[in-house]
């Protein structure tokens, strides 16, 4: 997967799940949607991703209003439509009804051909334990950096 211009980043998710499997859709939007996109401006750290009949939407994402488009603006969290092929999303769906899976985003940017993707990952959520475990190897990477970089 190529990431061109990054948009928006879902930083707590990996803290917050553990990622089982990750897969990039295209994104159903408004040409004022895209606008505001491409000035940098969403928020994804509160979405995730549901199945409605045979059809995944992006649900909870926050894309602002498109300040020169006002009379033909979108609602900004409206429910958004992911593209992608009915296999992988019957696939992602059965498996989303499975307990303590989820449908999270993880990073929302557009590709090299500029069009809207959304790198959507299959996780389960983490237990408190397994957070501190995540934050003590986080620690001891940065000590270990730290150590390095001041010996040499």
């Amino acid at each position: 997967m190529t990431v061109g211009q990054i948009v928006a980043r879902n930083r707590r998710a990996r803290f917050n799940y553990s990622i089982e499997e990750t897969i990039e859709v295209g994104l159903m939007l408004l040409g004022s949607e895209v606008k505001s996109l491409r000035s940098g401006r969403a928020s994804i750290g509160e979405a995730y991703a549901e199945a409605r009949g045979d059809e995944l939407f992006l649900v909870n994402a926050h894309i602002p209003e498109y300040g020169p488009a006002e009379p033909f603006n979108h609602a900004p969290t409206r429910p958004r439509k992911l593209l992608l092929h009915r296999r992988e999303m019957q696939r992602l769906a059965g498996k989303a009804r499975e307990q303590g899976v989820t449908l999270v985003p993880l990073n929302l940017y557009f590709n090299d051909r500029g069009r809207a993707k959304l790198e959507l990952a299959l996780a389960s959520g983490k237990r408190s334990y397994d957070k501190r475990e995540t934050e003590k190897k986080r620690d001891w990477q940065r000590s270990k950096a730290r150590l390095l970089r001041d010996r040499g």
